[in-house]
């Protein structure tokens, strides 16, 4: 093929969804899309990613109307939407169950400016989200979000969404699942923290001079610590489980 061949209609179009498609899985998809990682590095790399798949993809005809070009750029936006809400589930599930411990050990007021979402979240869910993060690099995570990215190029035809029942129905079920799952996490420290509450209270009832504040506290802290720092590894094995579970149905997605 020669060079001046690329500059046809139908070649700038396949292009430009494939570019579309790659820039906003760059968006959605963990890791590939921490606010730390300037806006220029990901447009580039998605940008050098088109070129090196771009042979790999067939080329589409040509748009009949304006309807259908945007049609086309909407299915791009929804396909990498839908991946990247499938994976970052995954990781609300942790920062739900860091707002339930910090809740529990009273550092809810402990927040601080989450740099990746831009809102206040308590430093447990900032904790429990970072170290989720270099665990994923440790088991080369963001290595098998790349691979499905080049498998989403070569089975899904640009412009195309793949229509799926058990994809949706997974999105629907995780969004409940969330929930469960964080709860599940935290429940080691939350249980711990009201049986702590219980005996605090009998001894209140039959010392009166006990100073809850005082004591107390610290001593609710020191436990849920100590359970925390017991069973981190738990949590992020269950990180990892639910991980690779949304990672093979992104896979059975493409085929």
């Amino acid at each position: 093929m020669s060079w001046y061949q690329l500059l046809e209609p139908n070649h700038i179009y396949t292009f430009l969804l494939l570019f579309v498609r790659l820039s906003t899985l760059f968006v959605f998809m963990p890791f590939y899309n921490h606010a730390a990682v300037s806006r220029n590095v990901k447009a580039a790399f998605a940008f050098y990613l088109t070129l090196l798949l771009y042979p790999m993809v067939p080329v589409s005809p040509e748009p009949y109307s304006a309807a259908s070009f945007f049609a086309a750029l909407f299915f791009e936006i929804a396909l990498g939407l839908t991946a990247g809400l499938a994976l970052n589930i995954v990781f609300a599930m942790l920062s739900y169950a860091g707002e339930q411990i910090a809740f529990v050990m009273g550092f809810s007021l402990a927040s601080a400016m989450d740099p990746q979402s831009g809102i206040q979240s308590p430093l447990v869910s900032q904790f429990l989200t970072m170290t989720a993060m270099l665990v994923l690099l440790a088991f080369n995570g963001h290595h098998e979000i790349l691979l499905w990215m080049v498998k989403a190029v070569q089975a899904v035809p640009p412009g195309h969404y793949p229509l799926q029942e058990g994809v949706l129905g997974y999105l629907l079920g995780a969004m409940g699942h969330l929930f469960v799952m964080g709860f599940s996490i935290a429940f080691p420290i939350v249980a711990l923290s009201l049986l702590a509450d219980v005996i605090f209270g009998m001894l209140m009832k039959t010392m009166p001079q006990f100073n809850l504040l005082v004591v107390g506290f610290p001593i609710k802290i020191a436990l849920a610590l100590a359970v925390w720092a017991v069973t981190l590894g738990a949590m992020i094995l269950l990180f990892k489980r639910e991980f690779q579970q949304a990672m093979g149905i992104l896979w059975g997605w493409l085929g």
